[in-house]
């Protein structure tokens, strides 16, 4: 029997702290002219007393109200994050336990901005094999805690939150959410990384273990996304016998506003195509389209073919091709 991948619910959480331009350019030597000028964004939510486990709870529990669904019956977590609570245990497994979701196994994911793509395709394929029924797939992020706020060039960026999905198998053809998909790595590890820990040189009591902030080459990042992205973006499509012209919805990692214009540009779209939320929560990193994607289904967008596009660290890039007309989503709590 062929078994067809359905998307059941979707949700986001937001952390309640709203963190503006203004506010930063009481810590640091911007100001919002120039973050809105060079960014389009225009404020964040920055947590609070909240880890990235926590965000991704409050998702998790707003997909088990929306789907009705007990948590006895999640058999997979997968939580893409590059700011997981801890190296070990998984970010996933703090949130199986918060709540109870005795019979899933869960894991973490790093792809960076391309999280939520490269985890909604590892899912897939779990529940494709006919051996698991439903998976939460959630992206959450708290940048926040990750950044160095006298590099002005990237703490200005970034904003905390999650979202994610709720996927069941179905034997229901016409409820399949998937239609294509990409992946592909770049390397480029020194373009951005975040929370290196450095070898150790000596054996003494001294010795404990250290981590770096975040880090980007905003000048290497604007090139890979303005000029590899179309082009990946475009030779995907191409793959998939559809045009860009046909795509009714574009949900793309939230990187900044200026290069969601230029990617809405090469592709010959226009803005109103794009599920956009960078200008009010900033880069939300994997969380981006997550949360994005649970924006415009609540905004009741259903077109036949949206594309779910993730680039960042690695490099990575990521891009989905899904189908949301027959999606029937009920509100969560």
């Amino acid at each position: 029997m062929t078994v067809a991948v359905k998307l059941a619910a979707s949700a986001h959480y937001l952390p309640p702290k709203v963190v503006t331009n203004r506010d930063l350019s009481q810590i640091m030597a911007t100001n919002d002219q120039w973050i809105q000028q060079h960014t389009g964004i225009k404020q964040r939510r920055f947590a609070l007393n909240e880890n990235t486990s926590d965000l991704c709870t409050h998702v998790a529990q707003k997909l088990l109200s929306a789907s009705q669904l007990p948590a006895e019956k999640i058999d997979l977590i997968i939580v893409a994050t590059i700011t997981p609570d801890s190296l070990t245990p998984a970010t996933a497994v703090l949130v199986q336990q918060k709540i109870g979701a005795s019979h899933a196994f869960a894991f973490d994911l790093s792809a960076a901005c391309a999280g939520f793509v490269f985890a909604l395709s590892t899912a897939e394929k779990f529940l494709r094999s006919g051996q698991y029924q439903h998976a939460l797939v959630i992206a959450g992020e708290v940048n926040s805690k990750m950044l160095d706020f006298q590099d002005r060039t990237s703490a200005v960026f970034f904003g905390d939150g999650a979202g994610g999905v709720l996927l069941s198998a179905t034997d229901q053809n016409n409820e399949e959410f998937f239609l294509g998909e990409k992946l592909l790595t770049q390397p480029a590890p020194e373009v951005i990384h975040s929370g290196r820990i450095p070898v150790i040189q000596k054996i003494a009591v001294d010795q404990y273990p250290q981590i770096d902030a975040f880090y980007q080459n905003g000048h290497a990042v604007f090139e890979f996304v303005s000029q590899m992205v179309p082009r990946y973006i475009n030779e995907f499509l191409k793959t998939q016998k559809i045009s860009s012209q046909e795509l009714g919805l574009v949900v793309p990692h939230q990187a900044n506003l200026r290069l969601i214009e230029k990617l809405a540009a090469s592709l010959h779209l226009s803005l109103d195509h794009f599920a956009i939320n960078v200008d009010q929560i900033g880069n939300t990193s994997s969380a981006g389209v997550a949360i994005g994607l649970d924006q415009a289904l609540k905004t009741g967008k259903r077109p036949r073919y949206a594309l779910l596009t993730g680039f960042g660290a690695g490099l990575t890039f990521g891009c989905l091709l899904v189908n949301l007309a027959n999606i029937n989503l009920k509100k969560s709590s």
